[in-house]
């Protein structure tokens, strides 16, 4: 089969009895549960040699009409710099997004970037604009798709601009995600979210992962190397080893404390058996949609959102991988993850459906 399976068909860890912390989850379990977001996909499988595609995440705070903002506040943090991140130096330094986030393949982010600035620049009330900073995250799908061949055009990410919605999110092989691999399998697109009690009110924390990184999928505490439960050592992918995390919030947050979010997303990555290798670009960007009258949620009452957000992010890195399906590629094939054997080594490490605290399954073995 050189295509996959058919992207989304397949059951999220949720379905499939994986419960990941005790907090609940908006309504459609994804990013999109922060109001006001939205994300929309472009994906291109073309035989053998296209697996990839663009990703927008997109915040409806941004753009010019009544109640809209030129800027939203962001954070961003760097757990491994081996990425092309265009737009991350702004990010830094001035703590504020302008416009929404673009997920790619590595070789396509700069002909994203000069779209979403098409994109942008034709906002209503933007006819003076002479200086913007596009966002465009990126991860290396070279292995299961020509990545030389740059196809990724200005349609593409207009039409994923235009495409994106609020409710469910499809994931899996879609968008950003359509060539990615992770942690032995095929990788992809995830996402999830939490709500939280934060300092009296409730607030949605939502994730949305583009995993393409290295190391042994962990479930539960439960170690899943991909050799021992596929029966057959997976080749070699020698590019990857990257992901893309973006957090939306509706809580009250500046760009000191969405960059401690951010950060808490990328150490969320140890949970599901990141190896953090040299090649890896392992980015956290986040964003509050809060109308900026609100107060500040205070330093010491960020412990709910730390935990909605290291949920929400392990929750999704799991998704993309357990919707993924198996994929032939321009120079490889990747399996999706075969969720009954997944279940019998969990079962046998004395895992049971539903079960919710993290460590009853005993430490990695």
């Amino acid at each position: 089969m050189s295509g996959p399976e058919g992207p989304g068909a397949r059951p999220g860890p949720r379905e499939l009895g994986v419960v990941v912390g005790g907090l609940p989850t908006g309504p459609a379990n994804a990013i999109t549960d922060v109001t006001g977001v939205r994300v929309g996909h472009t994906t291109l499988h073309e035989g053998e040699r296209l697996h990839t595609g663009v990703t927008a995440v997109v915040p409806d705070a941004l753009g010019a009409g009544p109640g809209q903002r030129r800027t939203l506040p962001c954070g961003l943090f760097v757990g491994n710099g081996y990425g092309k991140l265009v737009g991350a130096t702004q990010l830094e330094q001035l703590g504020a997004i302008e416009t929404p986030v673009l997920l790619t393949a590595t070789l396509s982010a700069f002909r994203a970037a000069d779209a979403l600035v098409t994109h942008v620049l034709g906002w209503p009330g933007y006819e003076d604009v002479r200086t913007l900073n596009p966002v465009v995250g990126e991860t290396n799908d070279g292995y299961l798709s020509d990545i030389r061949a740059r196809p990724i055009t200005e349609a593409h990410v207009l039409a994923a601009l235009a495409g994106a919605t609020p409710g469910p999110v499809e994931q899996g092989c879609v968008g950003a995600g359509a060539g990615t691999v992770a942690l032995g399998y095929k990788g992809g697109i995830g996402t999830s979210s939490r709500l939280v009690e934060v300092a009296g009110v409730t607030r949605t924390v939502g994730a949305l992962v583009q995993s393409n990184f290295s190391g042994t999928l962990t479930v539960r505490g439960v170690l899943l190397p991909a050799a021992e439960v596929l029966g057959y050592p997976p080749a070699p992918a020698p590019d990857g080893n990257s992901c893309m995390i973006v957090v939306a919030t509706d809580a009250p947050l500046d760009a000191r404390r969405l960059e401690r979010v951010a950060r808490r997303a990328v150490i969320a990555m140890d949970r599901v058996g990141s190896d953090f290798a040299h090649g890896s670009g392992d980015y956290g960007l986040a964003l509050s949609t809060a109308d900026p009258a609100e107060p500040l949620v205070p330093d010491d009452a960020l412990d709910p959102v730390f935990a909605a957000v290291m949920d929400a992010v392990e929750e999704a890195l799991l998704a993309s991988v357990f919707t993924a399906v198996t994929t032939v590629g321009h120079r490889g094939s990747r399996a999706g993850v075969p969720h009954e054997r997944v279940r019998e080594r969990l079962r046998a490490a004395g895992w049971s459906p539903g079960r919710t605290a993290r460590d009853e399954a005993g430490p990695r073995a």
